[in-house]
């Protein structure tokens, strides 16, 4: 007999029902989450203009930086309570949950004081011009005071998914887009507040939502609830939920260097707008590779669940139709990014010179596109099933082994293009490379 709300059909259901069950709901969100993303860009761009986009761009690896130490709480929280549950240890689930309040609150607050301290030189330090710095610092001041909402509304929406309410995960996120794009124009356009409207309705959208899922989770008829006591820090716990979390913290970390080095290097050879033309790949890049991670938050249960439970030919083929899932999903964004670049250019910007670095650029960028699926979800494959010395080394062979040796050696040679080309030869080798990592598990099994 199952417990309330315990999701024991993970290890019993059949396994592609299961996958679309939890996938469906984590796609939606995460697609939903792009848009905002998205969105955001458009109404900065169309509203503010094209030197705001630029930006907007320049700020991308502080937002990393935020997102990093967000997975590392509540990531590695999600799969560490998808662990515990398929061993039956719902004492430790529980306190999982008091944890990931404890540590987003003493990481948020931290984080928030040290960037908020240096703000101006840190935007400097990315790459931010005299004429890029005012749009980035007035964006910035806003979402880093609004830190410790972002990094709550995460971890708690992640803990929503592992804990077997995917569909209240995706309805959370879904209604922070839609108030996000309600207040978005309304701030920008209505009140002329410009790109400081734009971080004003994300924070404000986030609280709303961290409202109704701290509600859920004082809600003591469900299986899993917030117990005071749990609040006091767990040493095992934050040790475990670091362990699992440290793939994507790194990973994200680590993106905040590259799009550094990307800025750095599209600022010499293109220009402060060259920057804002990656931004614009950035964001649509970043809804298909959103859809994989919607599709790997839905086998991470899934996966972890069953190996916890030792059923190890359910871990596999969750495995492998995710992969083919994911295949497919970042193939429909390379024939975007090869047929319709401008197309897509055309959503954010009419700027004539900013449409010309965009649109080639991206084509070159997307050339490796249809592998890239494979690679995340074999990094988050090893996340999910708590082996996090191979996840983060695959997360990481991406950006640290393949793609910082590419910009510091191609745009030498071809200016701004070696930019671009750098992109889809570290994806080509990163995928190569997880292959092997791969292989090399399915033969120990």
């Amino acid at each position: 007999m199952e417990s309330k709300g315990l999701p024991t059909s993970l290890g019993t259901e059949n396994v592609w029902r299961l996958l679309l069950q939890y996938a469906i709901p984590s796609v939606i969100a995460m697609t939903a989450s792009s848009l905002y993303n998205i969105t955001d860009s458009i109404f900065i761009g169309k509203g503010v203009g094209a030197l705001a986009i630029s930006g907007l761009a320049i700020s991308f690896p502080l937002m990393n930086l935020s997102a990093a130490f967000g997975t590392l709480v509540g990531a590695g929280a999600a799969n560490l309570l998808s662990l515990r549950l398929g061993q039956r240890d719902y004492t430790s689930a529980n306190k999982i949950l008091g944890n990931v309040i404890s540590l987003t609150l003493f990481l948020g607050i931290t984080y928030t004081i040290v960037v908020f301290s240096f703000l101006e030189p840190i935007l400097r330090f990315f790459g931010a011009s005299s004429d890029t710095l005012p749009y980035a610092k007035e964006y910035m001041i806003i979402i880093t005071l609004g830190n410790v909402v972002t990094h709550m509304y995460f971890g708690l929406n992640a803990l929503l998914r592992s804990s077997g309410f995917p569909a209240k995960s995706m309805y959370s996120t879904i209604f922070t887009v839609l108030i996000n794009v309600i207040l978005t124009p309304l701030f920008i356009y209505g009140l002329d507040m410009g790109i400081r409207g734009a971080a004003i309705a994300t924070v404000i959208s986030q609280l709303v939502l961290l409202s109704w899922q701290l509600k859920f989770f004082t809600n003591k008829n469900n299986f899993i609830h917030l117990i005071w006591a749990n609040l006091k820090i767990d040493l095992k716990i934050v040790k475990d939920t670091m362990a699992i979390g440290l793939a994507p913290f790194l990973m994200n970390a680590v993106s905040s260097v590259i799009v550094i080095l990307i800025n750095h290097s599209l600022v010499k050879h293109g220009g402060d707008l060259a920057v804002g033309a990656y931004g614009i790949m950035n964001r649509i890049a970043m809804l298909f590779g959103m859809v994989v991670m919607g599709l790997n938050m839905g086998m991470q249960p899934i996966a972890g669940y069953n190996y916890g439970a030792g059923l190890y030919p359910r871990v596999n083929k969750v495995l492998k139709q995710t992969i083919m899932l994911a295949t497919v999903v970042i193939s429909i964004g390379f024939l975007i990014g090869e047929l319709l670049p401008r197309e897509a250019a055309l959503l954010f910007t009419s700027d004539k010179e900013l449409l010309d670095i965009a649109v080639p650029g991206m084509r070159i960028a997307f050339a490796a596109f249809p592998i890239i699926g494979f690679q995340m979800v074999s990094s988050n494959f090893f996340q999910s099933i708590g082996k996090p010395g191979k996840a983060i080394y695959m997360s990481l062979s991406r950006q640290v082994i393949f793609l910082i040796p590419a910009l510091l050696i191609f745009p030498h040679y071809f200016g701004i293009n070696g930019v671009w080309m750098s992109l889809p030869i570290a994806d080509t080798l990163a995928a190569v490379n997880s292959a092997f990592i791969l292989t090399l598990h399915f033969k120990k099994q």
